[in-house]
């Protein structure tokens, strides 16, 4: 059986902040926050290659992908 401290470690793990944008996959679940609040969640679509800009399927209808960029003080986290 697995300890509760390793347990917890994991999700605390998943739940960080993504700081390399570079390591996201297509297709992952997401949220993006800004000052505290989540503003987006979807799918990542694509990344670029700098790590920068990454573009979100938030799946909605005719909501279509949405660019989010670091220099707009935007952070990453897996859903």
């Amino acid at each position: 059986m697995k300890a509760r401290g390793t347990v917890l470690s994991k999700r605390i793990a998943h739940a960080a902040i993504v700081s390399d944008w570079g390591v996201l996959k297509a297709g992952e679940r997401v949220e993006i926050i800004k000052h505290a609040h989540v503003i987006a969640v979807g799918e990542v679509e694509e990344v670029s290659l700098s790590g920068n800009v990454l573009w979100l399927e938030s799946g909605g209808t005719g909501s279509g992908e949405r660019p989010f960029m670091k220099s707009d003080g935007v952070q990453v986290r897996r859903a």
